[in-house]
């Protein structure tokens, strides 16, 4: 993250004993003074012992400052590599390569012993995510957002919105980003729709930060936001309770896997699976049960059920020439 690193930095320039004035920090971080006061302010907050000298106006640490040393078992050592290793290539989580660089550093500090230990082990361990959106170019659009959300800066934004089917311009004040499944997020008040509401950061062609501030509201939380959303959109209107029952085939595949975080499950002594839950909205589980094709039957509510008896039909006259004739 850029304020995280600035931060990192700004200690690492004050640390050396001189003292340094908001317009030299300013132009070594490459950001506006009134940006490095916020940063001087978080220091402050975080318990940093910084030293202001109101006669030359500049700012110093009152004695050296470090991150204090932590001893990691190998358990410990292992999975921050792992993770960091893992989540930071180009396979891993999108924008946090640095998280890559991290765990090279971590592990060349780690005595010799402990290292030659987690090297052997690190190599056979390897974690794959389901195929992303490819986001190379979105990483500024990213760390904008991340700065918004740190000065409280409202965005202007141009935005490719799927729902609409059009461009949308909208002031974003953006709350929370997301990294789901494939894409990252960037979940916020839009003034055009006048509601919260998720962006994905790959669809965003434009943006700006606004000389404006915003404040996100105490009470707002992503699972407050979500409700019972099957994945990512929270429909209007109250939540549905469904009830689907999958054939033996597939019923150890859905029962081993936690789907969605009130689901329950029965298995019945016919090998035939029931599953319950209850979700903000039916579209996007429909998508879900489409996937196990006939080898799941929506029980309830008859409102998903049509759904998905809609997209059956749909289907089937795109294929109508292919299906055979079982009565020959």
């Amino acid at each position: 993250m850029q304020r995280l690193t600035r931060l990192v930095k700004l200690i690492s320039i004050l640390q050396g004993g001189k003292r340094f004035n908001a317009d030299h920090l300013a132009a070594a971080c490459q950001v506006h003074r009134r940006t490095i006061f916020r940063d001087l302010d978080a220091l402050k907050e975080a318990g940093v012992p910084l030293f202001y000298d109101e006669t030359e106006r500049a700012y110093q640490l009152q004695k050296q400052y470090y991150l204090p040393p932590t001893n990691f078992t190998a358990e410990e050592a292992l999975a921050l590599i792992v993770v960091c290793q893992e989540m930071g290539n180009q396979q891993g989580v999108p924008f946090y390569s640095a998280a890559a660089r991290a765990a090279i550093k971590l592990e060349n500090i780690l005595p010799v012993r402990l290292r030659e230990q987690v090297e052997d082990i690190r190599q056979a361990v390897h974690i794959k995510l389901p195929p992303q959106t490819p986001l190379e170019e979105s990483e500024p659009v990213y760390q904008r957002i991340l700065a918004a959300i740190a000065s409280r800066q409202p965005l202007q934004v141009e935005y490719q919105s799927f729902h609409e089917q059009t461009v949308v311009y909208t002031r974003i004040d953006p709350y929370r980003v997301l990294f789901s499944r494939r894409s990252w997020y960037c979940i916020g008040r839009s003034s055009f729709h006048r509601e919260v509401r998720t962006f994905n950061v790959h669809r965003i062609r434009k943006l700006e930060l606004l000389e404006e501030t915003y404040a996100i509201p105490q009470r707002f939380s992503l699972e407050r936001y979500l409700r019972n959303a099957w994945h990512l959109i929270p429909e209007e209107g109250p939540d549905s309770e469904i009830h689907l029952q999958f054939q033996p085939l597939v019923a150890g595949n859905v029962e081993e896997v936690l789907w969605h975080k009130n689901q329950r499950t029965e298995r019945n002594n016919d090998g035939t699976l029931d599953f319950f839950v209850t979700v903000s909205g039916l579209q996007e589980i429909s998508w879900w049960i489409l996937g196990y094709g006939d080898q799941v039957e929506v029980i309830e509510p008859p409102a998903l059920r049509e759904m998905i008896s809609q997209a059956i039909f749909r289907m089937a006259r795109i294929y109508q020439s292919d299906v055979p004739d079982l009565n020959q």
